[in-house]
């Protein structure tokens, strides 16, 4: 494959993870990434964090200065890609010639929800997705400012916390009960709540928005609540795949773009990894698309080596992380379907593992504030077997000594199967 080349449409974690992953896999063709951004590829999650309350002067890189240049890779930088051509094999870029692909991939990560309502088009009204998002955010958050958060979810709550911990007066907004409420549930979406109340931020449950108030400025937002001031409005109600290109090229759309697990799609020699990859998961039996910085950071890299010709397949569990004021999480797995949620530790006091099951199997777990059990939890979720819920429950018993027996007779029906876990897992890994 050395006299081919390679197109990356989105210099993203996931796009630069893949360019990577081509070269680590031993592709010597071409490689040309292209990102509309004119930073480097960086990563995403401090945007929301410390490079938004200014803790943090310089982004997080993918990859060191010059690695680019090194490894062979073309950066293209401030460029738009206006369209693919599959017959042509070739992408569009506006103001320069066609660019020819052999391989070509689409790492065009999301954009958020928008509101449309009457005076959503009012300056201060902002969304973060982008560094020049987070940057011209920051400069505004100060002493006193009256921030109204719009969505409690992740990035909601996020910014909310860092609003706050810049000083600013904020009020959350949220038409749910508590925050994160589908993905956490009620009781530990209430965790979320209390942490917020307690270091005042005036939380406006069961709230929806009606208008954004002003002249040519936001000064206030209408809600079912009543009327709130203003100083700016940060929206975060999620986010949606950017599948315009895939939808020129003439892919099959479903909840993002539908990939196998080496990441192709139906096109011909055109892959799809990141927020916009909807794909089938060898460990799940069914498609499911992740928006979280793990899966960009070891989906991309999966999919350059599978562009490089390597039998890949990713089945890497889905894994997230949020920081919010003292409290930091891990979660890994997929709890859609569990009927049952165990508590190990004390929820109240912020130190704690839930875990979600069905039928007695771990399906994910969360950990909060106790740290250096994510693999563990890990290997509950990969041994699909049924656990003593009430030693999970405890912490008075070793994790390990709950984990390590399933994993070891999961281990041994794997090595009766002809494949170990190991092996099996070999194509979507890679090195952190």
């Amino acid at each position: 494959m050395s006299e081919e080349r390679i197109v990356i449409v989105g210099a993203s974690l996931a796009g630069a993870r893949a360019a990577e992953g081509a070269r680590d896999a031993g592709f010597e063709g071409e490689i040309l990434l292209i990102g509309e951004e004119p930073d480097d590829p960086y990563e995403r999650p401090p945007l929301s964090k410390d490079y938004l309350r200014g803790e943090k002067d310089q982004l997080t890189w993918v990859h060191d200065a010059g690695y680019y240049g090194e490894r062979g890779i073309d950066l293209r930088l401030s460029t738009f890609v206006s369209g693919i051509d599959p017959s042509s094999r070739t992408v569009q870029l506006d103001g320069a010639n066609p660019e020819p692909y052999d391989r070509l991939l689409l790492a065009t990560g999301c954009e958020p929800v928008s509101l449309d309502l009457p005076g959503s088009g009012l300056s201060g009204i902002h969304y973060l997705r982008s560094v020049a998002d987070s940057a011209a955010l920051r400069d505004q958050l100060g002493e006193g400012t009256r921030v109204v958060v719009v969505g409690a979810g992740w990035i909601g709550s996020e910014v909310a916390a860092s609003a706050r911990q810049k000083g600013c007066e904020v009020v959350l907004i949220e038409p749910r009960e508590v925050p994160l409420q589908t993905v956490l549930g009620t009781r530990l979406g209430g965790v979320y709540r209390d942490l917020h109340i307690e270091h005042g931020v005036d939380y406006k449950s069961g709230t929806k928005v009606e208008a954004f108030l002003g002249e040519d400025r936001v000064t206030s937002v209408g809600t079912t609540a009543g009327e709130i001031p203003a100083d700016l409005v940060v929206v975060g109600i999620g986010a949606t795949p950017r599948t315009g290109l895939a939808q020129l090229a003439g892919l099959e759309l479903n909840d993002g773009v539908p990939v196998d697990a080496g990441m192709r799609t139906e096109g011909e020699c055109i892959y799809a990894a990141g927020d916009i990859a909807n794909q089938y998961h060898p460990f799940y039996g069914e498609r499911i698309r992740v928006e979280h910085w793990a899966n960009a950071r070891r989906q991309g890299y999966a999919a350059g080596r599978s562009m490089a010709g390597e039998e890949t397949f990713y089945d890497d569990l889905p894994y997230f992380f949020s920081d919010q004021y003292d409290l930091g999480m891990e979660y890994i797995g997929h709890a859609e379907g569990s009927d049952e949620v165990v508590i190990r530790g004390d929820a109240e006091s912020r130190e704690f593992i839930a875990f979600w099951l069905r039928e007695g199997r771990v399906l994910a777990g969360m950990n909060v504030n106790v740290w250096d059990v994510n693999e563990r939890i890990g290997d509950l979720i990969r041994s699909k077997q049924a656990i003593d819920t009430a030693a999970l429950a405890d912490p008075e018993t070793d994790l390990a000594t709950i984990a390590d027996p399933v994993q070891a007779a999961a281990d041994e029906a794997d090595s009766r199967s002809g494949a170990s876990h190991s092996a099996g897992r070999a194509g979507g890994t890679s090195p952190e």
